[in-house]
């Protein structure tokens, strides 16, 4: 038996203070938000968010929804090459939000590219990752689904995986634009989408339940 003592997480105080004083506030007096099955998030982990990507606000609000005591085990998947490109990006984007860096330009084994999100899994942390890859510029279309996930879930074919549809969001905070607007915006929570070893089964499935949440949301398709 190992007595050896249980080292306690490190506690990420400027990501805490950073939600704690301003994402939360923003997203509570200048959203609108109408959260659809919130029960059904994953309250700890290992466990996946896979969401449609319109705006930078969808990483925040995503993280908002959960409290404080668990912040600091929500870890969103961002493209390195957006995020870590100058040093004040870089601070902001690890020390304010904790991402995981994902390079997109250079070509690398599966377990190289994804072995910061596969000691996050391990650590029994919660990933957001947006499989679309990019962020769209409308709130109406195919979603174009990369096959990253189904290479990443492949290894832990039993950990929960939670789709989520954000709508509004990206006329709140266009992509390309730097100034936010107010806007009513849904948050859908689906439930856990079952794994297939066939990739492209299971990206036609998260597709498939994109496409039923979408049907239950509040704010009207002519808004956008």
């Amino acid at each position: 038996m190992n007595d050896k003592p249980q080292k306690k997480p490190r506690i990420k105080w400027i990501k805490l203070l950073f939600f704690a004083l301003i994402v939360k506030p923003l997203v509570l007096i200048g959203l609108g938000l109408n959260i659809i099955n919130r029960p059904k998030l994953p309250k700890e982990g290992a466990a996946v968010i896979v969401a449609n990507h319109t705006s930078h606000l969808d990483t925040l609000v995503l993280m908002s929804l959960y409290p404080l005591s668990v912040i600091n085990n929500i870890r969103p998947v961002a493209a390195a090459d957006y995020f870590m490109k100058n040093r004040y990006m870089r601070w902001f984007s690890t020390r304010c939000i904790d991402i995981i860096p994902i390079d997109r330009q250079v070509m690398k084994a599966p377990d190289q590219l994804f072995a910061e999100c596969h000691q996050a899994l391990n650590n029994q942390e919660i990933l957001i990752i947006f499989p679309e890859g990019t962020r769209s510029i409308t709130e109406e279309r195919d979603f174009k689904l990369k096959r990253g996930i189904h290479i990443l879930i492949s290894k832990y074919p039993d950990i929960p995986v939670i789709p989520v549809i954000l709508r509004g969001l990206g006329k709140a905070l266009p992509k390309g634009e730097a100034l936010f607007v107010p806007f009513n915006s849904d948050v859908i929570i689906g439930d856990p989408l079952a794994y297939d070893e066939n990739a492209k089964t299971y990206l036609q499935t998260l597709e498939n339940q994109y496409h039923q949440l979408l049907t239950q949301a509040l704010t009207h398709p002519n808004e956008f």
